[in-house]
């Protein structure tokens, strides 16, 4: 044993979990406003920040201390007031923000409450269905992805496609398969007003969460319906989204087929995957450390539930998609367009 190693691994524990340790520490604040009320006021003691959330102070006191170990927000040891410095503010209270992550921390909890049900699947093979996922996973998960596409979809991936973004601004019809929340399908809808979309999920909670999105935003071309991704109905799509949902289901070559019979002779199928190599070695990492604890705990359990139970899982990387969607879903082309450091954009034509 080397002493020296041993010292550096249990820095990075103690690391590990103080960021453990906090989730719950982010999520009470962001529930209770606190580093909304900091960004927007300026530096608070304790006291003045539990006069303006209406709070008991002593509880405040202990969770400041705790972010402010963290690195969470500033504490000023001469005025003795915490504040959120703008880089923090990014990630704790913007919403817009491409990096806001208040999504992960939620998610990070459902993971933890799902334990039992994964850790029985180990035993029997079976799956963990998505809606007998612990909490509001997926009200978790689409938080988590929101920001991604509000920074990325129609000011990069769209326009990395061939042709797709003069067919939308002409008018267009697409079908947003796995649409979740449908933020994707919202953003899109925006954009393109000359366009029709709808928003295809199996998951009939999630699809009610869409259409009272759809509600507020008042758009008059978006609509949602629950389907199966192997079954929404219609065709002659000349735009066909998976963003974030192909490795979770059951038959993915299934859904390839059904969507190559869906899109017109030019349509365009765009799938959006979390980034990932081919090689597992090039994905230990930590966002492949990211992604693959999310796949234990969620996307090969959801798999798993469905037919068939491919279980690509979230770090299936472009050489088995291609597999999925061109050898086995009967697609003639494949190219990936672009990539973030947590997704890559791949585009199918027939």
């Amino acid at each position: 044993m080397d002493p020296t190693k041993l010292q550096a691994f249990m820095g990075q524990i103690l690391a590990d979990l103080g960021g453990a340790f906090t989730i719950g520490l982010v999520r009470i604040g962001h529930a209770l406003g606190l580093y909304r009320l900091l960004q927007e006021r300026g530096p608070m003691s304790s006291l003045e920040l539990a006069s303006a959330a209406g709070l008991a102070e002593r509880y405040i006191r202990e969770w400041c201390a705790a972010n402010a170990a963290a690195n969470y927000i500033a504490y000023d040891s001469t005025s003795g007031r915490f504040s959120l410095p703008p880089e923090q503010a990014m990630v704790f209270a913007n919403p817009d923000s491409p990096v806001y992550m208040q999504g992960a921390f939620d998610a990070a909890a459902a993971y933890i409450e799902n334990q039992p049900k994964v850790q029985a699947a180990f035993k029997h093979g079976g799956g963990v269905a998505w809606g007998d996922q612990a909490g509001c996973l997926f009200c978790a998960v689409a938080a988590f992805f929101r920001p991604g596409y509000l920074a990325n979809l129609v000011q990069h991936w769209l326009p990395s496609l061939d042709g797709v973004v003069e067919k939308m601004s002409r008018g267009a019809k697409v079908a947003d398969v796995g649409c979740g929340h449908g933020h994707s399908t919202l953003l899109m809808a925006g954009e393109f007003p000359n366009s029709q979309f709808v928003g295809f999920d199996f998951h009939e909670p999630s699809i009610e969460a869409a259409r009272a999105h759809a509600k507020d935003h008042a758009l008059p071309n978006i609509r949602f319906d629950v389907s199966a991704a192997k079954a929404f109905a219609d065709n002659d799509y000349d735009l066909i989204t998976c963003f974030d949902c192909l490795h979770d289901m059951g038959d993915p070559a299934g859904v390839a087929r059904h969507v190559r019979q869906a899109l017109k002779p030019d349509g365009t199928w765009m799938v959006v995957e979390p980034f990932a190599h081919d090689e597992l070695e090039k994905n230990l990492n930590p966002v492949g450390r990211l992604f693959f604890a999310a796949s234990t705990m969620v996307c090969v359990p959801t798999s798993l539930a469905q037919e068939v139970g491919a279980a690509l899982g979230a770090q299936a990387g472009e050489r088995r998609l291609r597999e999925v969607i061109v050898d086995e879903g009967g697609f003639g082309r494949l190219r990936r367009t672009m990539e973030t450091p947590f997704n890559m954009i791949l585009e199918a034509r027939v």
